[in-house]
């Protein structure tokens, strides 16, 4: 086995008939495996030989100081496919790997259909996701207080405690039309949550953060500034947290969890009306939350 030089990433070749998105996510999970440095580079719409010839031309032009290169297709013409896989680098057909075995488990043989994936822009599904977005930037930090009854999950907390890439996930991700309100000192003041959001409690769900890890991340966009003090950053993570415990909020720790995890933590918080992918059904009743004494203080002892 060849060793690496580790102070170079490896490149990795995304080659996909479509827009190679689904590829490169499942790629990133394997790679995550290894402690190592990845440049991956995509190469979507390879669904000619002439556009195949040219990924190939483009993989083996790889400079060699970073080693052999490393190649994820997901191609469903067999003839691109071929062309591809004679590329100097290790090539990893994620398609053979998984659809091979399904025909044979299912007794069928698959479409073989290019981009199908991405045939669902005419469905239900897809409809509700892209209103979610809508919805979701419409009500991004606070902007505004109309249709909060439409809302699947509203999301407060502290500025930069990770509240909009956590809502924009929900909806692309899910379809969830996530709304998200910052918590600011004059709410402190009051001691309690914005008006706006009052009739509304039962869909709240909280973000907090290390005060530390707030500090950086706050000195990072306002450098020097009683805003990203760690004095003040503790002030704001205190109160948060404390008027989360007195309205009886659910909250998690963004600190070291990923946008993924925080997602998946909110959704198992919220008893839904979705199927088991999250997508909304519109003729199923409103979603509600599950919410007792019992189920917020394990959520908040869990995440403490």
């Amino acid at each position: 086995m060849t060793v690496q030089n580790t102070s170079l990433p490896r490149i990795v070749y995304i080659v996909s008939d479509g827009t190679g998105i689904t590829a490169e996510n499942f790629s990133q999970s394997i790679l995550a495996q290894f402690e190592a440095s990845f440049k991956q580079i995509r190469i979507p719409f390879v669904d000619t030989l002439d556009k195949a010839h040219d990924a190939v031309m483009q993989i083996n032009g790889t400079d060699p100081k970073y080693g052999q290169a490393i190649v994820f297709t997901t191609l469903v013409n067999p003839e691109v496919n071929s062309v591809v896989s004679k590329a100097n680098a290790l090539v990893l057909d994620m398609f053979q790997t998984f659809v091979a075995p399904l025909e044979q488990t299912l007794g069928m043989r698959s479409t073989h259909a290019i981009n199908r994936l991405h045939h669902n822009a005419d469905t239900d599904a897809y409809k509700n996701r892209i209103e979610a977005i809508n919805y979701s930037l419409a009500h991004d930090d606070g902007q505004s207080n109309q249709n909060l009854i439409d809302a699947n999950v509203i999301l407060v907390g502290v500025s930069r405690v990770g509240k909009t890439p956590t809502s924009l996930y929900l909806a692309m991700q899910y379809g969830l039309k996530a709304a998200n309100y910052p918590l600011i000192p004059e709410d402190f003041e009051r001691g309690q949550l914005p008006k706006d959001l009052l009739p509304h409690k039962q869909k709240i769900f909280g973000l907090t953060i290390d005060a530390e890890r707030l500090s950086q991340i706050r000195n990072e966009r306002r450098p020097g500034s009683n805003y990203a003090k760690l004095e003040n950053c503790r002030y704001e993570i205190n109160e948060a947290t404390a008027m989360m415990r007195r309205e009886s909020i659910p909250w998690v720790s963004t600190t070291s969890k990923s946008i993924e995890e925080i997602a998946t933590t909110i959704l198992q918080a919220i008893r839904s009306d979705k199927t088991i992918l999250g997508w909304y059904q519109p003729k199923l009743p409103r979603t509600r939350w599950v919410r007792s004494e019992e189920h917020t203080s394990e959520l908040q002892s869990q995440f403490r």
